[in-house]
């Protein structure tokens, strides 16, 4: 590989890093209060903590990968979508079918994250960037489990959510 190519191959890699630790962060900032407001969806509320916690150890993993290649995250990106999630979860609290909405922006979400892990992937292996191939398999993992997870639930929430309904109940959260 020439080393212009290698440069610009690790610019590319230091960006979508970048940008992984900023959606990371966009991620806490439209689960956690989601956690919050749950109320009649226990199981949600205990996989999304879970996830909560993973996807903090994600962000260090990120930091780590970008540690090791001398550089830094991007406050920016971090703080600008971090407000973007804030006004999305912020958006779905009004709505009557919360929940609803919430699990499916959390799917879309969780599949979104899943192509930037596969692309960051790529990068790495294109780029010959070995040491961070082991934390991105696993924050991929995570995702996946994650949507996997919701996939196989969103019929559930979407009964319970009808039933509360019918009997006159909150079913929002």
């Amino acid at each position: 590989m020439d080393t212009n190519f290698n440069s610009e191959s690790r610019s590319i890699f230091i960006v979508g890093l970048r940008n992984a630790h900023a959606m990371e962060n966009q991620a806490l900032s439209i689960m956690k209060p989601q956690v919050e407001r749950i109320e009649n969806y226990p199981e949600v509320a205990d996989r999304l903590r879970r996830h909560i916690r993973e996807t903090e150890g994600q962000i260090t993993r990120l930091e780590a990968v970008l540690e090791g290649l001398d550089e830094e995250h991007s406050t920016l990106k971090d703080t600008a979508l971090s407000m973007v999630g804030s006004m999305a979860a912020m958006g779905h609290s009004m709505a009557g079918d919360e929940i609803i909405k919430n699990s499916l922006a959390n799917f879309a979400f969780e599949n979104y994250e899943i192509a930037a892990y596969n692309s960051l992937l790529v990068l790495a292996e294109a780029g010959g960037f070995q040491d961070a191939e082991m934390a991105l398999k696993q924050n991929l993992s995570e995702e996946e489990a994650m949507a996997d997870w919701l996939k196989e639930n969103l019929s559930d929430v979407t009964l319970r959510y009808a039933k509360l309904r019918e009997e006159g109940e909150t079913a929002k959260s």
